[in-house]
């Protein structure tokens, strides 16, 4: 075990072809032996000199983290139990899968041990081959798992386990925004034409004059409309944990909210619990009375939200239209509505956006538009 450098009070050493440091740390003041502490698996001597400069300079300052032989998957598992009392279960599954991805490829690393340049090497490995069937991982699904990452290390920093987390320093890919695909106004007049007769067709309006997401959507119960009043309120989401279908309260206090619904809606809305009451009479017993859900399948079950994707795109295909997404119909709602000057604002409060500004950067595609609608509205002003 040869020495390849010293310093005061620490050394720099190789074994087994990886770096390690060694750190005098005094006597025990209550038995007088000498105190050691050592860490292994630098893959440079760089990293173990830079490791061994930051551990004694720590030592001087009074903050420095004795070794610890903890492995990076205990902790992980440890924090995730601790994360599932602080989370709902839809955010808590997703922390799973995350953990899950990192524990597959660093699971037996040391947690003190864990360097910045093993976490860029996690999220080269999951966007090459980190999905299902070694399949690569889109950059926004690594940068979540970053964030995950991230987030468990500054609790173990935090709780004095670690100096420091090396996933801040890390550099994640950074997810491409996917470019928008809407329909036009002729386009939705196409679909629900072709829809008329479709069972789910007021689900298809609601998302298209509202800008509701499909989660709201599925959660919707009779009790939460007043189609009287022309309103709204979104208190409950349909989501999925491991493909289940799982109820949840909306994520955030903007996203909790009332709509109002236009009176073609309405109408639609009303053909459709007409449709729904018959429904439900042909069921007899064997109806679910117990959600109380405005769109569900024959027997009053709650739809699966994946359901409802694949039926959309197959029956926006049916109909000739382009194929875009069920979540495109948010997205053709919201520049619909800012093309015929419905104020920022409003589209952001109706779409749940965090801030106006939110809403303004996603759709700033439209924007331009809306400028130069302006300044022509202000020069007939002025000019006449």
């Amino acid at each position: 075990m040869p020495v390849l450098s010293a310093m005061a009070r620490g050394s720099v050493f190789k074994r087994n072809g990886r770096y390690g440091i060694r750190i005098d740390l005094g006597s025990d003041p209550r038995t007088g032996t000498r105190r050691q502490s050592s860490r292994q698996g630098f893959r440079t001597k760089r990293e173990a000199e830079a490791a061994l400069d930051e551990a004694l300079g720590t030592l001087r300052s009074g903050t420095y983290i004795d070794g610890s032989s903890e492995l990076l998957g205990d902790f992980l598992d440890s924090w995730l139990d601790g994360e599932r009392l602080r989370l709902k279960e839809t955010s808590w599954s997703s922390y799973e899968t995350a953990v899950n991805r990192v524990k597959a490829h660093l699971a037996k690393v040391r947690l003190q041990a864990l360097t910045p340049r093993d976490v860029d090497a996690l999220y080269l490995e999951l966007s090459k081959s980190g999905g299902m069937g070694g399949r690569p991982l889109s950059p926004k699904t690594v940068r979540n798992t970053h964030v995950v990452l991230r987030k468990a290390l500054a609790d173990a920093e935090r709780l004095g386990l670690i100096g420091r987390n090396p996933a801040a320093v890390a550099r994640p890919p950074i997810p491409q925004r996917v470019e928008q695909r809407t329909w036009t106004s002729d386009d939705l007049r196409v679909f629900f034409d072709f829809l008329a007769d479709d069972r789910l067709v007021a689900l298809y309006v609601l998302l298209a004059t509202t800008g509701m997401r499909r989660g709201e959507v599925l959660g919707l119960r009779w009790s939460d409309l007043d189609l009287d009043a022309r309103e709204l309120r979104i208190v409950q989401t349909l989501t999925t944990v491991r493909y289940a279908p799982v109820f949840s309260t909306p994520k955030t206090k903007r996203s909790r909210r009332v709509l109002y619904i236009d009176p073609q809606t309405v109408a639609i809305l009303r053909a459709h619990r007409q449709r729904h009451r018959q429904e439900r009479l042909a069921a007899g017993s064997a109806w679910d009375s117990t959600s109380e859900l405005v769109f569900t399948d024959e027997l009053g079950g709650a739809l699966h939200p994946d359901q409802i994707t694949r039926e959309f795109g197959a029956k926006a295909q049916e109909a000739g239209l382009t194929r875009i997404r069920l979540h495109d119909l948010r997205h053709t709602y919201a520049t619909l509505a800012l093309k015929v000057g419905v104020h920022p604002k409003i589209v952001s409060d109706r779409l749940g956006h965090a801030t106006v500004a939110v809403t303004l950067d996603l759709y700033s595609h439209v924007t331009p538009a809306l400028g130069r609608e302006a300044a022509d509205s202000i020069a007939d002003v002025i000019f006449g």
